[in-house]
């Protein structure tokens, strides 16, 4: 899931860290910039993805909602699969390849999700983590109108992840609007789990961009080790 989902994610994650914020705005050059923009995302959210989460709700009952939620998952699991093995995650590739057939055949297309009764974990990886994974720095902090924080790095492994996609290689005349169309439904569909998590949060931050910035960076480190603790937070022995 990326786009604007990721705002929703990142958002979601500042209540798990107290609303942490980043004083010092380290590499961050464009921050006048980035303000600007991040407040019109921040519009885009309430005019626009808020209502139509909430209209989501209203009309498409929780277990059709549960079964598109897999759906998009189960779609993001080839390019997290490449990623994977790029990365060498032998054991996480595994997981990523059992989840997807289970759930394409016994789940259905995907619709249901009996790779997590089999105890399969999920995972997504995208190739900004991978590219940090060899070694490639984050560049400044960027903040993107419609995709949020997104910076170089992160911004150019988007790209390349499209061309990991499978169906960006189905031929179809009105293939822009499926990706349009999917790529806002997964961000509909996150914002939809999270609305009054959301609110709740924003009114409780004194500084809403710096604690979105600084949550960012943690989340995409934390992403990018998979969950392994830091070395360079670890005591010397």
């Amino acid at each position: 899931m990326r786009g604007l989902s990721k705002l929703v994610i990142v958002a979601f994650g500042l209540l798990l860290a107290g609303c942490a914020t980043d004083p010092t705005g380290a590499n961050d050059p464009y921050e006048k910039t980035n303000r600007s923009v991040f407040d019109f995302d921040q519009k885009l959210d309430k005019f626009v993805i808020a209502p139509s989460a909430g209209a989501y709700i209203a009309v498409v009952p929780a277990p059709a909602r549960t079964s598109i939620h897999n759906f998009l998952q189960n779609l993001d699991l080839p390019v997290t699969f490449v990623n994977d093995v790029l990365q060498g995650e032998v054991h996480r590739a595994g997981d990523t390849f059992g989840r997807f057939t289970i759930n394409s055949t016994l789940g259905i297309g995907g619709l249901f999700d009996p790779a997590t009764d089999f105890n399969i974990p999920f995972h997504t990886e995208d190739f900004g983590q991978t590219l940090a994974t060899w070694g490639v720095g984050e560049g400044p902090y960027l903040v993107l109108p419609f995709f949020g924080p997104d910076p170089p790095r992160d911004a150019f492994g988007q790209v390349v992840d499209i061309f990991f996609d499978p169906t960006t290689y189905i031929s179809l005349r009105e293939h822009f609007w499926y990706s349009a169309g999917r790529r806002y439904l997964v961000v509909i569909d996150v914002r939809s789990r999270n609305m009054d998590t959301l609110q709740n949060i924003e009114r409780g931050s004194v500084d809403y961009y710096a604690s979105v910035r600084s949550l960012y960076r943690q989340l995409r480190n934390n992403e990018i080790r998979n969950g392994r603790p830091d070395v360079k937070d670890l005591p010397d022995l």
